[in-house]
């Protein structure tokens, strides 16, 4: 099995980015949905690299990571898109993260 460490850091950046664009068109697609199918969200997406520009000796705040995806300040962004949970959701989203692994 090919190896994710094998891809080329152009196309491995060139995947996040389109990854960042599909995520700000699908606005639809709330956090707590993305944390219930996938176990991950926008906002860890923005943690991620963050981390990962601390780890380059690059450091970013939290908030410039946060508006690098969210193409617009996290605030704005949750006043405009983002809408209130229902327990259903929430529980999906305890379920999946409970699934996670600390990598």
């Amino acid at each position: 099995m090919p190896s994710i460490d094998a891809i080329d850091d152009a196309v491995a950046a060139a995947a996040l980015r389109r990854l960042v664009h599909h995520l700000r068109h699908r606005s639809d697609a709330q956090n707590v949905d993305l944390m219930g199918l996938a176990g991950f969200c926008r906002n860890c997406l923005s943690d991620w690299i963050a981390d990962a520009a601390a780890d380059a000796g690059k450091p970013m705040p939290k908030e410039q990571a946060r508006e690098a995806v969210y193409g617009m300040p996290y605030g704005e962004w949750k006043a405009e898109h983002q809408s209130e949970a229902t327990p259903e959701q929430l529980e999906r989203m305890a379920a999946s993260v409970a699934r996670n692994r600390s990598d």
